[in-house]
């Protein structure tokens, strides 16, 4: 597998974020956001084949991949869509087109519509944006948070290497899964990964939700047809909540339809951002 790494750094309201931009500076620029429990490397070879023509900013959230881990740190889906913002400030842009996964979905719609973020156009993969959201699992974890974090080795890699698998339909390269896990190993790790499902409040969606028809700019959804973290139906839901969104179904595919249908997804991503608005 390929190393990925993130470069630089910007100190956030939530703690040091790390982030990185691919092609040349001054090229159409266009940010990618991940989910949750994964981080930018997910869209490292999405983000590769876009910067053959644009600039590509990527980021790991605050609490996230190779950003700030520490006690007491607000992660919420409130927290990083004010970080998202500060971020497009730092970058300097005014207008790029975002490509956002599961909770950086939400992240992006919340920027966007209560912070003033602008841009040029949206792609949302598998994101988290309507209720009711967050699995069984996730929410039995949510709600015992401190019990989980004291979870013994090797009980707790166990419980991360299966919970990220679930994400992927036809199963996970075992250095790809190997890759996603490590970054909530050891200390501080393991605190942070149950310390981000534990602040993942569904009113944070709750208030932007009915507000998805005022969104007026290109927007696309990608969908994984085996998603079995957020069901294909909310996909056609929010098509139809946006005005003029297009929603392409992808076959083959769960929820880390990066991973799971690499081809498909960047051949739909680069085509919408050579569209003409």
């Amino acid at each position: 597998m390929s190393e990925w790494h993130l470069s630089e750094t910007f100190r956030s309201t939530s703690g040091g974020v790390r982030w990185d931009s691919l092609g040349q500076p001054g090229q159409d620029p266009v940010v990618l956001l991940h989910g949750t429990p994964f981080s930018s490397y997910v869209w490292r070879a999405v983000a590769r084949a876009l910067a053959r023509h644009h600039q590509v900013f990527v980021w790991d959230m605050p609490g996230y991949g190779a950003s700030e881990m520490s006690d007491g740190q607000d992660v919420s889906l409130a927290a990083q869509g004010r970080v998202f913002t500060e971020l497009l400030a730092h970058w300097g842009l005014d207008e790029p087109k975002v490509i956002a996964h599961d909770f950086g979905g939400a992240v992006a719609l919340r920027a966007h519509l209560l912070h003033g973020a602008r841009y040029r156009a949206l792609a949302l993969v598998d994101p988290v944006a309507l209720a009711p959201w967050g699995s069984p699992f996730f929410r039995l974890v949510g709600e015992h948070s401190e019990v989980f974090e004291q979870l013994p080795p090797p009980l707790h890699p166990a419980l991360v290497r299966e919970y990220i698998s679930s994400a992927s339909s036809p199963g996970l390269h075992p250095a790809v899964l190997d890759r996603l896990v490590r970054p909530w190993l050891g200390d501080p790790g393991q605190a942070a990964f149950y310390r981000q499902i534990a602040q993942a409040d569904q009113r944070y969606t709750d208030e932007v939700q009915e507000r998805y028809g005022e969104i007026d700019l290109p927007t696309l959804i990608c969908w994984g047809q085996d998603d079995t973290w957020i069901p294909p139906a909310k996909g056609r839901e929010l098509a139809a909540r946006i005005p003029g969104a297009r929603l392409d179904p992808i076959t083959g595919a769960g929820h880390l339809v990066q991973e799971d249908a690499p081809a498909e997804l960047t051949a739909a991503l680069i085509a919408f951002c050579h569209r003409p608005r």
